[in-house]
Parts: C-alpha cells; structure tokens; sequence
C-alpha cells in the first residue's frame, strides 16, 4: 500500500506542474490522502460483503478542509487519474491468479465512487464559502449604509476578491418574490461584464455596489443599464463614482437618497444617476444635496457677479421670455440671451430648458437661504 501511495505521488510530480509549485506541507497532505485512498480500497476489497465504499470520512477526512483552497476540483481530478493508472498497472503483480478482471472491475468501481465524493466535497466547501460571502457582502453593504467600520472595508474586499476601481453604488426595489434570486442574477451578470460586485438587500430596497471594470471605467451609467432591468419595477437610481471600496459609502448614500426622492420626477430616465436627482433630494431635505447645489451651482453665479444672478432671477419670473426680461432690465435681448448662455456654461444648466430651469430654481432659492443663515461669499 505504502509503495502504491509513493509510486502515484511520484507521477504526480513528473507530470503535474501544478503539483510541482505547492508547499511541501500541501504535497505531503496529497500523500497521505492518496496513501489513505489506497489503504481504504484494500480494508474494502477485502470484505467479501462490501457495498458502498465510505469515501469521504476514510480517504479525504485525512486532509484538513483549507485542502481544498490549494487544490482544485479539476486538479483534484487529474490527481485521481493518476492514482488509477498507477493501480491499474499494478493489478496483475497484485491480483490472484485468475483474480485480475475481478481486482480491475473493483478498482474501477473504487474510483468512481472517488471521484462523485470528490464533487461532493468540493460542492459542500463552494455552499460554505457562498453562504459565507453571501454574509460578508450583507454585512459590508450593511457598513457602507451606515458609515461605519471603514478600517475594516479594505480587509473585507480582500476577502472577497475586490481589487477593481472605480466603484459605484446602485439602488433599487427588489422584484417581487425574487429577492435572493434576484441577487444572483445581479451577481453572475456583473462578473460577466467584469466588475467586481456586492448586494444586499434591506427591506423592500436593494443596493448593489460594483467596482468598474476596464471596460466602463469612463461610463458608469453604461455599467450601470444593463442590471437595472433586474431590479423591481420604480426607479433606479446610480451613486457618484468613488476612488476605493472605502469611499464607497458616499456613492450609496446618494443613491439611497435619490431612490427616496425618485418618485419627485416621474419622468426621470431608468437608471438615473443621483447627481440629476440633486434638486428632488434638496427637497427631500438632503443635506449633501443642498450643499452641492449651493456650491456648484448658485455660487459660481454670484461669484459672476449680481448681473447673471439678476438675469436668471427675472428670466425664471417672467416664464423664460427674452422680451419680458430685457424690458424689466433695460437691456438688449441679446444681452440676454449671451448672459443666458454664460450661466449654462458655469453651471452646466440650461436656463431655457424645463429641467434645467428647474435646478436653477431650486439652487438659487437654496443659495439666499444659505446667505441668510450666513454671510454672503465674496
């Protein structure tokens, strides 16, 4: 048994470049498994009333469990392989005279009964490892909503593989009766397009953080559309992109705060990116939003000058008419029209266009609550 178990672990090593680069303790655990295989094929054969042999507890209960981390079911396969040529090219110096077709037909029923319990090892340490992310990946989702726990984030996406940036935060509804299925769907598609991904749920919402793949690395909105058909029906809505899984946090929060003030815009695209949801969100009380509209966008009007300020104020009063504007400022309609396109330029906002005179609306209501609660900019 012993010269068996030597002789299989010999061709393991000629053959098996793979086998060649492990550490000797993980040879040496190969060893012994194969030497159990062998020992335990011989306690069998030898009862005359043998059924079916205990695979698992008598040949791979010798190994411990990260085994399987080193070694892959396809290896592990190869592995077998190896161990039945090495039998098999012994079974006429081993067998009874007579007793060769009866010692083959054993080994080969043997070897079967190996390699389903070799799946079946395999298939219980992948449902471990599944439930076992399945728990991480709530719990940092969990981290990310909440703001907490980003010391341990970095360790915990290592865990699960994270290594790709960008990163982004989706939010949505869970579709109807489908929740972990739903999650799966999400899962397999996101790996298929090449990001890295994690999901949870809470309630009736899901969030799905992605780490953007090479390919959608400049158009998160690109990543983002083909799993918003997965989500449940209502809005999606897409967070800013962040640098790392840390920062992450920041990306979920305003994609939650704009899945709350979606219903606000009915007609907004689906996904639609929380930075085109800033007005609803102010509105909704969101704190970072009105920040953001104060900063990007009534600001740099009045740092301009109270002329664009004045512009848009009347323009937005008088229902974006050229004429009605230049007469209550005694001005020129084309110095209406070129300071009308002076404030779209610094904020990026159309005021003739109904969304955009919207969120200019919003922002310039927010900018003189902001000055009243402060003092002006210079």
């Amino acid at each position: 048994m012993g010269a068996l178990g030597t002789a299989a672990v010999a061709r393991m090593e000629r053959r098996l470049s793979w086998f060649r680069t492990m550490s000797a303790e993980d040879r040496s655990w190969v060893g012994l498994v194969a030497q159990s295989g062998v020992a335990a094929f011989v306690d069998w054969f030898k009862n005359a009333n043998r059924g079916r042999p205990a695979i698992t507890v008598e040949v791979f209960g010798t190994a411990p469990r990260e085994l399987t981390r080193s070694v892959s079911l396809q290896q592990t396969v190869e592995m077998i392989r190896i161990m039945i040529e090495v039998v098999e090219n012994q079974v006429d110096g081993l067998a009874a005279p007579g007793g060769e077709q009866q010692l083959r037909e054993a080994v080969l029923r043997y070897t079967r009964e190996v390699a389903f319990s070799s799946a079946r090892v395999y298939a219980r340490a992948a449902e471990a490892r599944g439930a076992w992310d399945a728990r991480l990946e709530a719990l940092i989702v969990d981290a990310l909503l909440h703001g907490d726990r980003e010391e341990g984030l970095h360790t915990w996406g290592s865990a699960l593989g994270w290594s790709r940036t960008p990163v982004l935060a989706i939010a949505g509804q869970v579709a109807e009766g489908e929740g972990d299925a739903m999650l799966d769907e999400v899962r397999a598609l996101a790996r298929r397009a090449g990001h890295d991904v994690l999901a949870g749920t809470q309630g009736e919402r899901v969030v799905v953080v992605i780490g953007l793949g090479e390919q959608h690395g400049s158009d998160p909105m690109a990543a983002a559309a083909p799993l918003a058909g997965l989500f449940g029906a209502g809005p999606v809505v897409v967070g800013p992109p962040v640098p790392d899984l840390p920062s992450a946090g920041r990306s979920a929060g305003a994609a939650i705060s704009g899945l709350r003030a979606a219903p606000a815009w009915p007609d907004a695209p689906r996904p639609v990116s929380a930075e085109d949801l800033l007005p609803e969100r102010a509105l909704d009380g969101d704190p970072a939003a009105r920040r953001r509209l104060v900063e990007d966008v009534y600001r740099p009007l009045r740092r301009a000058g109270s002329p664009l300020l004045d512009t848009l104020a009347v323009y937005l009063e008088h229902a974006a008419s050229l004429e009605a504007t230049a007469r209550m400022l005694f001005v020129h309609p084309n110095t209406v029209r070129y300071r009308l396109g002076r404030i779209a330029d610094l904020t990026g906002f159309a005021p003739a266009d109904g969304r955009g005179s919207f969120v200019l609306r919003v922002a310039m209501a927010l900018g003189r609550l902001a000055e009243r609660d402060g003092p002006a900019p210079g």
